[in-house]
């Protein structure tokens, strides 16, 4: 059996030199090097981001949807939208682990899984595509995958369907970086709070900054605002185009007395919302861009355009934990559970 190393560079094919997600092509093959998972994959979890954008592209068919998938995953050997450059996550059930990493792991034949890494870094074979949900972002699928030495997973837990468990797991960086931000005291304003890693966010924000903070819930729609409004996430809602950045800014020096916000938190999954953000945040304050539809030259280059001393955190999908923060807030919120269970079991 072929020796492979830990971070997936002995699959890459172009360009040479680089690790899997950057890469433009890897090896799909699904006969897996030492220290590689072989992964009979069900369900697809596409990001918000490349799906919009896909979805966009195919005008909402439905089998159009189904050939720029198969195109992407042909043409890249992963699922990497083009676009976005974004992926998403999957889940499968364990069937082969080679024997390097047979001791380094407490992964089992036939363990059901989530892969916590993206897709756009996953060798990828679909076969066929079964059903596309757009409301949810999910596409089931036969079909196979490789997880790398490095690629972290969460074994789903048993106490919840497991799409539910996999939309949640999808965006499970959100809330538990929202965990280690928000402070005791915070006015924390997030954007776009009604979607799913929005709504997950918000629970975290008001736990963290309690009695004493503020959270201010921006939704995208009146539709996805009452989402959050109903659930009592947060102390204070509107609704606002998130492209809007002055009318955003009017908005939150309205509602935090000229003070601006501690934490922001970019959940949005459209382009042209890093402005909002920065100027809704205080000098010396944070903005975490969970977003994959960030630009980071346009945040960089705007925060400096218009004189903000602001922290800005790249969206990193993954922090310590995550997949248990996450996991719990479904367990803490009754009422969030079940929207969730709703929307997406």
């Amino acid at each position: 059996m072929k020796k492979g190393n830990p971070f997936g560079t002995h699959r890459v094919i172009e360009p040479k030199g680089v690790l899997p997600q950057p890469a433009l092509k890897i090896d799909n093959t699904m006969e897996i090097y030492d220290n590689e998972v072989l992964i009979d994959v069900q369900t697809l979890n596409i990001d918000s981001a490349s799906f919009t954008q896909i979805e966009k592209q195919a005008h909402g068919d439905i089998e159009e949807i189904k050939k720029i998938m198969m195109g992407i995953v042909a043409e890249r050997g992963k699922h990497q939208n083009p676009v976005t450059g974004s992926g998403g996550m999957l889940i499968g059930t364990v069937r082969e682990i080679g024997p390097a990493l047979a001791g380094k792991t407490t992964l089992k034949v036939g363990d059901k899984i989530a892969t916590l890494v993206s897709l756009s870094l996953t060798p990828l074979v679909i076969k066929e595509i079964h059903d596309v949900r757009p409301d949810i972002d999910q596409v089931d699928i036969t079909g196979q995958a490789i997880l790398f030495e490095s690629g972290i997973y969460a074994v789903l837990p048993d106490d919840m369907p497991e799409t539910l468990a996999l939309s949640v797991l999808d965006v499970a960086g959100a809330p538990a970086q929202a965990a280690k931000l928000v402070k005791p005291g915070d006015t924390v304003v997030i954007i776009g709070g009604g979607g799913k890693s929005g709504l997950l966010c918000l629970y975290e924000a008001k736990k963290r900054a309690g009695v004493t903070g503020k959270v201010i819930c921006i939704g995208g729609s009146e539709k996805s605002t009452d989402r959050a409004r109903k659930l009592g996430l947060a102390d204070e809602y509107f609704s606002a185009d998130a492209t809007d950045a002055v009318a955003i800014y009017d908005k939150i020096m309205e509602l935090t007395d000229g003070q601006l916000a501690d934490i922001v938190i970019n959940c949005v999954n459209i382009p042209n919302t890093e402005m909002a953000s920065i100027l809704s945040c205080k000098d010396n304050g944070t903005v975490y861009f969970f977003s994959m539809a960030t630009s980071f030259t346009k945040a960089a280059l705007g925060a400096e355009g218009v004189g903000k001393d602001v922290n800005m955190i790249v969206g990193n999908g993954y922090t310590k934990g995550h997949a248990e923060i996450s996991l719990q807030v479904l367990r803490e919120c009754p009422a969030l559970r079940e929207l969730f269970r709703e929307m997406y079991a």
